[in-house]
């Protein structure tokens, strides 16, 4: 038997992952800015614990992690989870837009991992698992903002995974591609103002996510199914792709990261110290 702790679980992955999670007898902890919707999907559970959590409130986080230890003794599987997108230019994007998207992206999954993190320690085992994004592999127009807030849960966690195997606690990041949620709802996605100029790129983005929108290619639920085999493995990964259109998209930018790398290699490797250097 799992304790899991997962952000964001009123709806679309962290929901399933709950729901999955409570089916194999496994402790859930699930937490939402509105628990009482986890209550009405999940009912009253013996092994569930609904608490109430806005991540980017470190001291709920810290009371939640509190909470989670004095009802199940310990955390097995953290899953940050919680988070929202952005679509727009990135010069489009507000400043207040930037700083509330990475409020809850990247700082309120801090806020949740120094919480959980002392309880893991204390163990010496647990699973950090961090949603990140195709989009924070590879950049896509109108994405920038957004990708850039899972480019930084790539860094963060591949940095954990490298501090915490000592301690005997994994560290994963997920990279989903387009999954059949409503991600790309106004409930999970919100949309900065327009500048005519980036019509053709930007703009062309905005209309295939509207076209996109409860027809993308992945399945929540066989998704959530390997969130269970990831936390069950005994060697997991760093990164693991969800989703043929995630991995067609990192063979692509490999091989353009190659490509460039092979390009400029000369002028590369040219900026090296040598003893001729004055």
């Amino acid at each position: 038997m799992k304790t899991w702790f997962i952000t964001g679980a009123s709806r679309g992955f962290g929901l399933r992952i709950a729901r999955l999670a409570l089916a194999r007898g496994d402790n859930v902890v699930a937490t939402a800015r509105q628990p009482q919707a986890i209550i009405s999907a999940l009912e009253n559970h013996p092994q569930l614990l609904a608490l109430p959590l806005d991540v980017t409130d470190e001291k709920a986080a810290a009371e939640a992690a509190g909470r989670a230890v004095a009802r199940f003794g310990r955390v097995d599987v953290l899953v940050n989870n919680a988070g929202y997108g952005l679509l727009g230019a990135v010069e489009e994007s507000t400043a207040g837009e930037v700083r509330r998207l990475y409020d809850t992206n990247v700082f309120g999954l801090l806020n949740v991992t120094r919480a959980v993190l002392p309880v893991m320690r204390h163990q010496r085992s647990g699973h950090v698992i961090n949603i990140s994004s195709i989009g924070g592999y590879m950049a896509y127009q109108g994405w920038g903002v957004y990708g850039s807030t899972k480019f930084a849960v790539e860094g963060i966690t591949e940095a954990l995974a490298q501090e915490l195997k000592p301690l005997g606690i994994h560290a994963t990041v997920v990279e989903p591609g387009f999954f059949r949620t409503d991600f790309l709802d106004a409930s999970s996605l919100s949309t900065t103002s327009e500048i005519n100029d980036y019509a053709e790129t930007v703009g062309a983005m905005r209309r295939f996510a509207a076209g996109a929108n409860h027809q993308q290619p992945g399945d929540p639920y066989k998704l959530a199914c390997a969130m269970l085999v990831l936390a069950d493995a005994a060697n997991p990964p760093t990164r693991l792709a969800l989703g043929s259109d995630t991995v067609a998209r990192i063979h692509e930018k490999n091989a353009l990261v190659e490509r460039e790398l092979n390009e400029w290699l000369a002028v590369s490797l040219s900026t090296d110290h040598s003893a001729q250097t004055n």
